[in-house]
Order: structure tokens, then sequence, then C-alpha cells
């Protein structure tokens, strides 16, 4: 399945991305919004671009120049390419969720009780869990289960219909 254009883009808000630009400028900023005509909103933004300086001898030098820009909406006709220069900066969301368990520490994190058994199995039996559940644990008791004297059913009479019982007809003898 083939994403388009925009969703990708869409991934991309809030990221640091590095745009370079038809006249050979760089703008890094993080990408607030786009449009269908890849225009952007840049905050935070910065300018770099390379300047040949004007010296007497052959060698001519290459100085980049930084200049901070600041929020910036970027036309789209003048982008080259996008690349990614950052992740998103954590926002005070996940900050606060995070809280302080999950702070960077030196120890290694395992879960309990998942390595070997302390002591080991039995000679002759299944591993510990493996042996099903204890006769008598668990369960109804024996006495529940067994039907208690006096609630039982009475037998079902089988005799003749009562008169007049659907299908028969009344016959008078005079």
């Amino acid at each position: 399945m083939t994403k388009t254009s925009s969703s990708k883009m869409a991934n991309l808000v809030n990221y640091r991305l590095r745009v370079t630009m038809s006249d050979s400028r760089v703008l890094t900023g993080q990408m607030l919004a786009f449009d269908k005509h890849m225009n952007l909103v840049l905050a935070d933004c910065e300018e770099f671009r390379k300047v040949k300086s004007k010296a007497k001898s052959n060698n001519t030098t290459e100085q980049e120049m930084k200049r901070t820009l600041g929020l910036i909406i970027l036309r789209g006709e003048t982008i080259i390419s996008i690349s990614v220069d950052g992740p998103p900066p954590p926002s005070m969301d996940d900050v606060r969720t995070r809280g302080t368990g999950m702070l960077a520490g030196t120890g290694i994190g395992r879960p309990m009780g998942r390595g070997m058994p302390a002591a080991p199995p039995p000679l002759g039996g299944p591993m510990a869990g493996l042996a099903g559940p204890i006769r008598g644990i668990g369960g109804p008791a024996p006495g529940m289960m067994q039907p208690r004297p006096g609630y039982q059913a009475s037998p079902i009479p089988y005799a003749r219909p009562p008169p007049g019982a659907p299908g028969q007809a009344m016959v008078s003898i005079d």
C-alpha cells in the first residue's frame, strides 16, 4: 500500500527539518504546518548560506554564515529538498506521564520470577506448574456436587388424557 505525499508530510509535523532552497540556502527549523503547495511553516528557524570571500588571492574560500530567523513561512516552489534533522522535542505531557519512575538509571531491568527456579524440581515428578491443580484445591467441595434427597421430582403418570382433549371427539351413546 503506497502512502500519499501529504500523509508522509503529516508524519513530519513537529520534526526538526533541514530544507534546501533553490538559491542554495539551507534552513533548519521545526515544521509546524504545510499545505498542498508544499508551503512550510518553520519555527525556531536558522538560515545557513555559503558565501564566497572576495579575497585578492586566487584562493576563493567559502565561508558559511548562520542567521537566526525565528518563525517563517517558506514558499513551496523554492524548496529543492527536505530531510529530517531530528525528532520532535519531548512535550510537557510526555514528561508528566513518565514521572520520576522513568528517569535514567544505572541498573538493568529484569522481570521478577522469570529465571531458574530457586529449588530443583523433585525427581520423577513434573516441574512446578505443570502438574495441574491439587486435589481438593479449587472448585466446589465434593458434597456440593451430590444430589440432595427429598428434592426429587415425582414420576410422571402415563394414563389416558382427560376427556375433551384435543383430537378426540365426544361420542354420546343413547
